[in-house]
């Protein structure tokens, strides 16, 4: 006699043999719908997660796997992919398919088209996809033998490469195979006619899914590109469609109206129009210029990551742009990196590479003389400017691209150092986020997983992951494991900070590296005078000076705090008669190292305030007759507000005050000129 099902929505549910997921669920008393509801199940003893039509050969504990969880976004990102795929087919027959994965926040699904889709055919294939979803077709899994796979899929080659993958070469997480093929087991998942049970549509698919198609709450269609088959550039070029799907209406409407923001923020839009920075096609793709007032920004970044490294005991070096294949094979990166390095310069009988990395020369550095134990640890920091052959596909402005200033550092320590540099570390980047504004962080920590790229022994890699381990934990903040994610020579802590419409960006990372060390042969002479081995230690603070600047613009929506912001005050005479007034303040201005212009243009005066305010300029200083004759000036603020009659000292010396606080959020006007 089966074990009846437990009477709680609490914990585990008991699934008795022969009765569906779905049915133990409901018998629980645990909800099938909203955003609360579970979608689908996973095994405590395995993790796997099955279908809610799943039934066990035998008694089992399940665990419910609600609706917005990430597991459940997931399987409703997919649903919605496997839809999308049904409503092309649909509409444009012939079409073959490639892959459909859920991804972050979304899914995609990749098409060979006869032609590539234009805006109005996304239109038509989101009507086509709600009819699918409303009609509340089944998802049904079956198992099939790879013959019958093949069978079915004669007209579809790119799933046919998935099959072949199955039993030899590994199918790749990124470009989402796995998702479609996982196991010794093939299966396909039909959609049926809820009416006749007839299957309608079927697609080469591990699952899980939800249901039926009508427990889609909400989706969108958002784009399309062209993407590459698996990611090879070898490989025919596809047709990606993107979407988004969530657990209900709000959600959906709260992720749209983020990306509509998202888009008033986008860094590249804003660099054009507060003339910060360009990407001259002469120059080449993710290679960027910065203009006068992006400069600004740039150098204050620096000046300050410069200063804060200096008072946290580091040694300021310099290394060249380029280096022979020599250094990269003795760290060990060539390997790893040659296929991400830009090609090789043949100089002299010998092949130089465009340098990926600083560290491999910063190890030259501490091996150019005896070192001693006294000297540890020995800090080294460099604005490095590397380069890396990113694929165009997924160069993306300032936060990723061929050309960037890493602020890098390498820490040489005792093993026994080691912990209190990682805290120190630690310490040294969530001060500098915070500096800039970004206080809500979480950190991760990257280790390896089963992969051949790893090197080093199994007792080194757990001794490094137990110190950065114990380190993240004492800083008290989430900390989230990334298995796999670790560089090949040593795990490594992120740190994840989220910006002002709650984004999550990867910012510093802390590594640790036992092997390089090795590679290079480094020693000091350690207190007993034996020859000692030290432990390296990667960081760097902003990542890229290029990244952070754009994660910056898009946190502030290119009004940087007065600080920053490379115009800091604009003066505008409401007639020509002001301008060797205002041209008196700004002096005083000037003098206090405030970044300050005239607008002596023959626009009038309300369109100079416009120009001022969509360049995003903190303070205004405004001076007709009457306030020349007062020494005094109209004080405006970035929010529109506005005090009028105030002296010149006084606003020179709250601009200045207000600037040398270094406060990442503008002034009330009330509070700033009253003090």
């Amino acid at each position: 006699m089966s074990t009846p099902p437990s009477p709680t929505a609490d914990g585990p549910v008991r699934v008795p043999a022969g009765t569906t997921a779905q049915q133990a669920l409901k018998d629980a008393g645990v909800p099938l719908k909203g955003a609360d509801g579970a979608v689908v199940v996973r095994d405590p003893a395995t993790g796997e997660l099955r279908d809610l039509a799943w039934t066990p050969e035998t008694d089992v504990e399940v665990e419910p796997v609600p609706a917005a969880s990430p597991e459940g976004r997931a399987v409703i990102r997919h649903s919605t992919a496997h839809v999308l795929a049904q409503a092309v087919q649909a509409l444009f027959p012939g079409t073959r398919l490639g892959i459909g994965p859920p991804v972050e926040n979304g899914f995609y699904y990749d098409f060979d088209p006869e032609r590539p889709f234009t805006p109005e055919d996304l239109t038509a294939l989101e009507k086509k996809m709600t009819e699918i979803v409303r009609a509340g077709q089944h998802f049904a899994r079956r198992e099939v033998s790879d013959a019958d796979a093949r069978a079915e899929l004669a007209a579809e080659p790119y799933k046919l490469e998935l099959i072949g993958l199955k039993g030899g070469e590994a199918p790749s997480e990124d470009d989402g195979a796995s998702v479609e093929v996982g196991g010794a087991q093939l299966t396909m998942y039909d959609n049926l006619d809820p009416r006749t049970g007839e299957r309608v549509w079927t697609d080469l698919c591990r699952g899980p899914h939800l249901p039926r198609t009508n427990a889609i709450p909400a989706f969108s269609l958002t784009r399309s590109a062209a993407a590459y088959w698996r990611g090879s550039e070898k490989n025919p070029q596809l047709q990606r469609v993107y979407g988004t799907a969530w657990e209900s209406k709000e959600a959906h409407k709260a992720h749209l109206e983020q990306l509509a923001e998202a888009e008033r923020r986008d860094h590249r839009r804003l660099g054009v129009e507060l003339d910060l920075f360009s990407f001259p096609d002469e120059i080449g793709s993710g290679l960027a210029v910065f203009h006068p007032k992006g400069g600004v920004v740039k150098r204050e970044m620096e000046d300050y990551v410069r200063a804060r490294h200096l008072e946290e005991g580091f040694d300021y070096v310099g290394t060249p742009h380029i280096s022979k294949r020599g250094l990269f094979e003795t760290s060990g990166h060539l390997p790893y990196y040659e296929d991400t390095m830009f090609p090789a310069m043949e100089l002299e009988n010998s092949e130089y590479f465009l340098k990926a990395m600083n560290c491999p020369m910063h190890n030259l550095i501490f091996r150019s003389r005896g070192r001693s134990y006294r000297e540890l640890p020995l800090r080294f920091f460099e604005f490095g400017s590397v380069y890396r052959y990113e694929k165009s596909g997924v160069v993306h402005g300032l936060t990723r691209v061929r050309g960037l200033t890493q602020d890098d550092s390498h820490s040489y320590v005792t093993p026994e150092q080691a912990p209190g540099e990682i805290r120190h570390l630690l310490a040294f980047v969530l001060g500098l986020l915070r500096d800039f504004g970004l206080d809500d962080y979480h950190l991760e920590l990257s280790t390896r997983d089963e992969s051949p790229k790893f090197i080093g022994s199994d007792e080194e890699w757990a001794v490094a992951t137990r110190v950065l381990e114990e380190a993240a934990r004492e800083t008290g903040l989430e900390l989230v494991p990334d298995p796999g994610g670790a560089a090949y020579y040593g795990p490594k802590i992120s740190v994840q900070a989220r910006d002002a419409i709650g984004r999550t960006w990867q910012m510093s990372t802390i590594q640790y590296d036992f092997n390089q060390p090795a590679r290079f042969g480094l020693e000091y002479s350690a207190a007993d005078g034996t020859r000692q081995q030290p432990v390296m230690i990667h960081s760097a603070k902003f990542g890229s000076i290029e990244r952070f600047f754009g994660v910056l613009t898009e946190h502030y929506a290119g009004a940087f705090p007065a600080w920053l912001a490379p115009v800091q005050v604009v003066g505008i005479p409401i007639t020509d008669e002001q301008v060797p007034y205002l041209a008196d303040v700004a002096l005083q201005l000037r003098a206090r190292g405030i970044r300050v212009e005239i607008d002596d243009s023959d626009d009038r005066m309300q369109k100079k305030i416009r120009t001022a305010s969509k360049q995003k300029v903190p303070f205004v200083l405004i001076a007709g007759a009457t306030d020349a004759e007062a020494g005094a000036v109209s004080f405006r603020f970035r929010d529109g507000s506005q005090h009028n009659g105030v002296p010149v000292d006084q606003a020179v010396t709250a601009i200045a005050q207000w600037v040398g606080s270094r406060a990442n959020v503008d002034p009330t006007a009330d509070a700033l000129v009253a003090g």
